[in-house]
């Protein structure tokens, strides 16, 4: 990435198959690494600025976070997000 004043311009946009492999070792790993340690551990090697932008994507859409001691977990749950708008007990009230 290069920064210009508050413009980020991206250099090079991951493919899918890259984001997918490290959402998936993220979930299998999750709360074991921090960033950088993560990124060393991946089981394909790339870019850092690539890397970077994948995190940064997964963080925007909510699917990670990262705790105070800097680990990365995987937080996205589908399923049970699911089970709870399944359940009559809960929901919004009108």
């Amino acid at each position: 990435m290069i920064e210009s004043g508050s413009l980020k311009k991206i250099l090079h946009y991951p493919q899918l198959d890259t984001v997918l492999m490290v959402e998936e070792f993220i979930r299998e790993h999750s709360g074991e690494y921090k960033k950088k340690s993560l990124w060393e551990n991946l089981p394909k090697a790339m870019m850092y600025q690539t890397y970077c932008v994948i995190m940064a994507y997964l963080m925007y859409s909510k699917k990670m976070a990262i705790d105070k001691e800097g680990k990365i977990a995987w937080i996205w749950d589908p399923t049970g997000v699911e089970r709870f708008l399944s359940n009559p007990n809960l929901g919004w009230k009108k």
